[in-house]
């Protein structure tokens, strides 16, 4: 009798999990709209109820995400007063979250004696916007102390009226306006400055053309239907969604300055939009010489998200500095 050999049915890789919040994320689920009306009442007016039977906010509605945002920082952060101006970035607090807790992560590089908790530390934030999310979660979580700067004055103004509602604040952050639209850290970083950190939302786009697809775009898969310019209330101005060369343009020219403070800052590090500039940034900063780099996978819900990392520092040099600042 004739033998058949069984053809092998096709076997398709699993997809691979998207990496949930960060384990010290405050965020996990979904937002408990009943205990952050506790702590905003504001926010009742803005909770809808769903297809489903559920509750939940029109994330459409750009007062809507700012009340939320403002009853995350309330019940979460302590925070007493908290606004921005209309047409600012209003970003989404629990992925930036993640942001400092990995980025802390990178920084617990101290033997078994070390704790996360650093109130000596200090963090740069490129770009800190109205908003001043960066500082606030990273002060909250870590007590580390900030000098966030920012090209744009009014939203500088807005982040000292933060700062100064919030008294614990203000003694720990520093506001800092960068007058040179071209420059990062020069004119803000000081030649005896350091900091273990800094951080940087950079803008995505490179025209207010590609700002306004890439929005139009996400708002429609959302949607799943017509939606008008007249809709794009995410917020945002330009020097917040706009570089010329697009993300990862500025990146680069962020990189190639850290060469120049490379013994001022023991971590670089920037939020990085599109998954495709990876390998690119990789091999630049592999180019620059730097000591070391990482690139941290995030992921919020359906959205994926990274940071790219970079040192100038050896391992060893790290943690010398670490212990250093820690006997302080």
């Amino acid at each position: 009798m004739k033998k058949y050999h069984k053809i092998p049915k096709k076997v398709t890789a699993p997809k691979p999990k998207a990496p949930g919040l960060h384990p010290r994320n405050a965020h996990q689920g979904r937002y408990d709209l009943d205990a952050l009306s506790l702590a905003l009442p504001e926010l009742l007016s803005f909770i809808v109820k769903t297809d489903f039977g559920d509750t939940s906010i029109d994330f459409f509605n750009p007062d809507a995400v700012k009340t939320l945002n403002k009853a995350i920082l309330f019940k979460d952060y302590n925070i007493k007063y908290w606004d921005i101006p209309k047409g600012y970035l209003c970003p989404p607090i629990p992925g930036r979250a993640d942001y400092i807790h990995f980025l802390a992560d990178i920084l617990n590089e101290l033997p078994e004696k070390d704790t996360l908790i650093h109130p000596n530390f200090k963090c740069l934030d490129i770009g800190t916007g109205a908003n001043l999310i960066y500082p606030i979660i990273g002060h909250t979580a870590y007590k580390w102390k900030f000098i966030a700067t920012d090209i744009d004055e009014n939203a500088l103004n807005n982040a000292n009226e933060i700062l100064q509602k919030n008294v614990e604040l203000s003694e720990e952050i520093e506001l800092k306006l960068q007058e040179n639209k071209n420059a990062f850290f020069k004119g803000i970083v000081n030649k005896d400055d350091f900091f273990e950190a800094s951080v940087c939302n950079p803008p995505f786009h490179s025209s207010q053309e590609e700002a306004s697809a890439g929005t139009l775009r996400k708002l429609k898969n959302l949607k799943a239907e017509v939606v008008h310019e007249d809709a794009l209330n995410f917020g945002g101005q330009n020097n917040e969604l706009i570089y010329e060369g697009g993300e990862l343009k500025f990146i680069q020219d962020m990189a190639k300055e850290s060469t120049k403070f490379k013994r001022n800052v023991l971590w670089f590090s920037s939020l990085v939009s599109k998954s495709a500039h990876i390998h690119i940034l990789q091999r630049f900063l592999s180019e620059l010489g730097v000591a070391e780099q990482k690139t941290i996978e995030m992921g919020q819900g359906n959205k994926n998200s990274r940071f790219i990392a970079w040192t100038f520092f050896t391992k060893s040099e790290r943690i010398k500095q670490l212990e250093s600042k820690r006997a302080k």
